[in-house]
């Protein structure tokens, strides 16, 4: 298997989209590699690690990752994941957990000690590994949440016609 590390600790461009002026959110590239043939896809993919270093009082912007989402384990400090819909939850050291594929959400550290985390994600070649956006809710991420009305309230990928419209797509993807 061919794996490729394209330079170690490859400081990216940019702040990841720090909410407010002064605080400051980094990304590592440590490895990256392409996969001739995924199954997830049919076709060829890329497998990133990253690291993400969130300083204190630092609010990432709004975005969701495509492919399998964000596979994250927290290496340092408290880290505050805020869902699209609403909610949120907190993780903290050794704490590993799934950023569901196209689910909106940002990440937040409301406390004084810097978080660290590490990430695997896996997306089709040729498409990024986080995605920009505004606020939005969605995509269900399961039957459950869009029953009871909870339909109503998705607004990413698309907005939905009915229950049956929301859970077709949370059984099909489509």
């Amino acid at each position: 298997m061919k794996f490729s590390i394209r330079g170690t600790a490859v400081l990216l461009a940019a702040v990841l989209s720090a909410a407010s002026a002064g605080t400051a959110v980094y990304a590592q590239l440590p490895a990256t590699g392409i996969l001739p043939f995924s199954p997830l896809f049919d076709g060829p993919a890329r497998v990133t690690m990253r690291q993400v270093t969130i300083e204190p009082g630092s609010v990432l912007g709004w975005h969701f990752h495509p492919g399998i989402g964000a596979y994250t384990v927290v290496t340092q400090g408290v880290l505050v994941v805020e869902d699209g819909c609403g909610g949120e939850a907190e993780y903290v050291v050794g704490d590993a957990f799934l950023e569901p594929p196209n689910r909106v959400h940002r990440g937040k550290n409301l406390g004084t000690e810097r978080v660290q985390t590490v990430q695997t994600l896996i997306v089709p070649l040729g498409a990024p590994i986080s995605q920009a956006t505004e606020q939005l809710c969605g995509v269900p991420a399961s039957e459950e949440e869009c029953k009871g009305g909870g339909w109503m309230q998705f607004n990413h990928p698309h907005v939905f016609a009915s229950q049956g419209d929301c859970l077709q797509f949370v059984i099909t993807g489509r």
